[in-house]
């Protein structure tokens, strides 16, 4: 007996079915692919990582003698400790909460002025916004640091030790970041190159040639280019000191630079030391599921040759491992504090020498905001274990 055949209407529904199966599959895996390279260009887009101006300020406070600034309440404006204040056309210095009257967040003026209420501001943790002269006092250079890419800009402070420190700032990041410890760097005999790189537009360093970051993966070049500038004018050993995304940059010059060998130690602020965790928690934070990360990693490979396991610091610890202090808040809501945690755990494992010092309630790099004087008493036990007590 032959067997008996579907009738007509079923094998068009069984077609349809299937049909609008493969649709949904489609659609889905699209939604997928749209939001892993909406992500990827959140990631590797310089444009997109400028900060804006998500707070407002509520007025001027206080009295001449007292000056403050009144903020709108958010997750920002109520951080603990002291951190810059920032707005179209002005900035300020602002110090840690000293009240919320009628819903507001009243902090005290260190120097600037109130912007007026309604004024779309920015709580940042570059404390500094200008340079090592208005802001400490401290006489510097602005020099010249050829890279690859052509010359990149940086600042030199002279020191009188012949170990330089170099100061690699975060993504979207600038110079400004490492006026908080240049005065104690200066102060141990240390010269300072604060250096940029490559598509620090607003800093005047150059483009890379796709307009993409590479999250460490290129930029270590330049610093590289910086240390050869150091020892071409007298270094005979540096400290590379980075913050964020300087410590994915640092990692990879202990990695694979030649110069690494003079690396005499790093200090490392807030530090990717993975960025598959790092977008995991960002996705987190986002409200995305952490599945879109892979999709992510894959398509910012395909557009930028990043290959992200390089940048795992336990699977993958670099060629070289000189004396490294990281420091890291626990509040930290870009880059996970696990990371450290972790790499600080495995340290003894890798043979790395490694001292890790965690602050309680500091967000992203403001560990040294939080609590400048216990911050600078960790640094400078560490530099004496590096350069000496001279």
């Amino acid at each position: 007996m032959e067997p008996s055949q579907p009738s007509p209407r079923r094998r068009r529904r069984a077609v349809i079915l299937t049909t609008t199966a493969v649709v949904v599959l489609l659609l889905a895996a699209g939604g997928v692919l749209g939001g892993g390279w909406y992500y990827s260009g959140q990631l590797l887009e310089p444009a997109n990582a400028q900060p804006g101006f998500g707070d407002t300020s509520a007025g001027p406070a206080g009295d001449a003698a007292k000056p403050a600034v009144l903020l709108e309440e958010s997750e920002d404006t109520v951080l603990p400790g002291t951190w810059g204040l920032v707005w179209q056309g002005g900035t300020a210095r602002v110090g840690p909460v000293k009240g919320r009257p009628c819903g507001k967040v009243q902090r005290p003026l260190i120097d600037g002025a109130a912007p007026p209420a309604g004024t779309k501001v920015r709580m940042q943790a570059s404390v500094w916004t200008t340079d090592p002269r208005t802001a400490h006092r401290l006489d510097y250079t602005d020099v010249q640091i050829p890279t690859e890419l052509g010359d990149a800009p940086a600042w030199f402070v002279p020191g009188t030790s012949t170990t330089w420190a170099i100061t690699v700032h975060g993504r979207a990041g600038a110079r400004t970041e490492a006026l908080r410890v240049m005065p104690r760097l200066h102060e141990r005999g240390l010269p300072v190159l604060a250096v940029t790189y490559r598509n620090d537009g607003a800093e005047g360093a150059p483009a890379s040639p796709d307009g993409l970051y590479h999250l460490g993966g290129t930029e270590w070049r330049d610093v590289e280019a910086a240390i050869g500038y150091a020892q071409g004018h007298g270094a005979t050993r540096v400290l590379l000191y980075g913050w964020s995304m300087g410590g994915a940059i640092v990692g990879q010059v202990l990695a694979l630079s030649p110069l690494a060998a003079i690396v005499a130690g790093v200090v490392l602020d807030a530090p990717v030391t993975s960025w598959t965790k790092t977008l995991e928690l960002q996705a987190a934070n986002r409200g995305v599921p952490t599945a879109i990360v892979p999709v992510a990693e894959v398509v910012s490979d395909w557009r930028a040759d990043i290959g992200f396991d390089q940048f795992d610091l336990i699977a993958n610890p670099p060629r070289v491992k000189p004396s490294t202090l990281i420091f890291h808040g626990d509040a930290d809501g870009t880059v996970p504090v696990q990371a450290s945690r972790d790499l600080a755990a495995a340290a003894e494992r890798l043979r790395w020498p490694l001292r890790y010092v965690e602050v309680r309630g500091a967000d992203h790099t403001a560990e040294w905001n939080v609590d400048p004087g216990a911050y600078t008493r960790n640094l400078d036990d560490f530099l004496t274990t590096v350069i000496g007590t001279s």
